[in-house]
């Protein structure tokens, strides 16, 4: 991982790996060379100016680069909503927090259900429903997952609803996915 990728990992008591959510020892992170060594071998136009520019030196660029700059500036700007008087619909599932399936724990995020799991149950050998899928509208409440960590860790490693459009089925997702798919190549 880049620093910058890595740096927030860093940044709480017990980092946890951003790919595996493992916990690992920062005294253990190493350089790669051979990818500092590619970064700074390859280029690659800035997408703003087109100026050929080393990938290690990029970021840099594009942060301070006029035409990125300007192409950023007439970008729609986000404005929020007037706030409603409405009451919150009460029948939307919780989806961002979960309780432990083995303690009981509550108000766990994703990624704290990991971390929690990990730290405190990394033995366990009950087999448990996972709080995430059971909450998904496709998820089976019933569902005894046999190695629950393996499947934390191996499911769940980023936030589905970055992904998900939970008011369409299974069939129209895939098939908008591949559409997607053919349409980006």
């Amino acid at each position: 991982f880049c620093g910058e990728c890595l740096q927030p990992c860093l940044q709480v008591p017990s980092p946890l790996c951003p790919l595996c959510r493992m916990p690992f020892d920062p005294k253990k992170v190493e350089k790669a060379s051979s990818v500092e060594k590619q970064l700074s071998s390859y280029k690659a136009p800035c997408r703003g100016c087109s100026k050929k520019v080393t990938l290690a030196k990029m970021r840099s660029h594009v942060s301070s680069c006029a035409k990125v700059q300007e192409q950023m500036a007439n970008c729609p700007k986000f404005v929020p909503v007037v706030p409603t008087s409405q009451p919150i619909p009460s029948n939307i599932p919780n989806r961002s927090t979960f309780v432990c399936p083995y303690c009981g724990a509550r108000n766990l995020d994703q990624q704290e259900l990991v971390k929690h799991c990990m730290e405190n149950h990394r033995n366990d050998p009950n087999r448990v429903v996972c709080p995430v899928c059971s909450a998904m509208p496709w998820g089976d409440p019933s569902y005894k997952s046999a190695n629950f960590l393996q499947h934390l860790l191996h499911r769940h490693k980023f936030s589905y609803d970055t992904f998900v459009d939970y008011n369409i089925d299974e069939e129209a997702a895939l098939q908008a996915a591949l559409a997607l798919s053919l349409s980006e190549n």
